[in-house]
């Protein structure tokens, strides 16, 4: 693939020229660069009807390509400006043509989001400003019926599990699976699918994780494929859009819009609980544990994700840390941060049915309980994937 590039600096921002193959060999220009106070604006010259992908990068000499998001064209040329860009280090930029977004997956877009819990005084989530790079992630958690379609495949080609997993039914989320099983999985899904495995159990990332359990598990945040998110980029999911909400899509929650353990305030309970009764949604309390409801049962939130609040926990990549917060916590800022060094127990997010909706809010961590990454979590703990762009 021949690709030219032009390096420009401008100001505070150093901007990189990227040319790739586009729809019927036309190239993409950036051109018309300018800064608005200190924010970079550029415009795009690209075919119609294709999705770009804006790209930065703060090192050339590292080729370290971050995606900021994708832009579907409409028109030719178009505008984008990096409104989220910090004052420092500077950035250089690219624009590329990519495929549309995976069956299955959202684009989640790059930005900054306010990180944490601004309403009810949590102690391990004080609020920081945390900047997302754009990636994709799994509408729905993982459905029994789709772990075990991996997984026949991955125990076929020399993968082992410490969990077969379990469901409720075909449609349900897979639940009884640990944090080993469900890193192991997402390898497995991704060599079936042709793309490249995540993680590895050597720091030079030639032996790809497929067995045993073990802390020493080093990621390619580079590859192409599925991996769980980490504590950041699950909060940015969840939070659809909005900024300084309680749940995905406002400040109170009912049982028609999550499965979770009703508490109320007119029973004791907490006042932004709108449920009708306390103890569990009646609607999918009834048969045999686990008292999960089918994937996708409620709306989804703003970036069209399913889930993000009640029915089962989400697995995700960080070690849980409270304050005082170690060296690489999402809740010390910056860009992309991808947790502290463990070991202990891996953070949690989302609630489940067998607990109140004060573990549903956007903002609510758990490390404990079920958050030993050896815990197949009794029915409460599942999982969704992500994908860099």
């Amino acid at each position: 693939m021949n690709k030219l590039t032009t390096m420009i600096k401008l100001s505070l921002c150093a901007l990189a020229l990227g040319t790739g193959p586009a729809a019927q060999g036309a190239a993409l220009v950036i051109t018309n660069i300018t800064m608005v106070g200190a924010t970079p604006r550029f415009a795009v010259l690209s075919n119609v009807g294709i999705t770009n992908q804006i790209q930065y990068c703060t090192n050339l000499s590292q080729g370290w390509w971050l995606a900021l998001t994708n832009v579907v064209v409409a028109q030719s040329p178009y505008w984008f400006v990096d409104v989220g860009r910090p004052t420092s280090p500077q950035r250089f930029y690219r624009a590329r043509v990519v495929g549309p977004t995976p069956s299955g997956m959202a684009l989640i877009p790059a930005g900054s989001l306010t990180m944490g819990d601004t309403l009810d005084g949590d102690s391990d989530a004080i609020p920081t400003n945390v900047y997302v790079s754009a990636f994709y992630m799994d509408t729905n958690l993982v459905r029994y019926s789709q772990w075990q379609s991996v997984y026949n495949w991955a125990t076929s080609h020399g993968y082992g599990f410490d969990n077969a997993g379990a469901g409720k039914a075909a449609n349900h989320p897979v639940v009884y699976v640990d944090w080993y099983d469900v890193v192991k999985w997402s390898n497995a899904r991704s060599q079936q699918a042709g793309l490249t495995p995540v993680y590895y159990t050597d720091a030079g990332l030639t032996r790809v994780y497929t067995n045993g359990d073990t802390d020493a598990v080093y990621p390619n945040w580079a590859a192409s494929g599925y991996r769980l998110p980490t504590e950041a980029e699950w909060e940015k999911a969840a939070r659809g859009g909005l900024s300084g909400q309680r749940f995905p899509w406002g400040n109170t929650i009912s049982w028609s819009q999550a499965n979770y353990y009703g508490f109320p305030e007119s029973l004791g309970g907490d006042a932004y609980d709108l449920a009708t009764a306390f103890g569990l949604d009646p609607a999918y309390s009834t048969g045999n544990y686990p008292y999960t409801s089918p994937v996708g049962s409620f709306a989804a939130n703003g970036y069209g994700l399913y889930d993000m609040a009640g029915n089962v926990f989400e697995w995700c990549w960080d070690w849980y840390a409270a304050p005082t917060y170690p060296p690489g916590s999402p809740y010390l800022g910056g860009t992309d941060p991808r947790g502290p060094v463990g070991p202990g127990f891996r953070v949690l997010r989302g609630g489940y049915f067998y607990y109140s909706a004060y573990f549903a809010r956007c903002a609510n961590r758990d490390g404990g309980d079920y958050g030993d990454p050896a815990d197949a979590g009794n029915g409460a703990v599942g999982f969704r994937c992500v994908r860099r762009l």
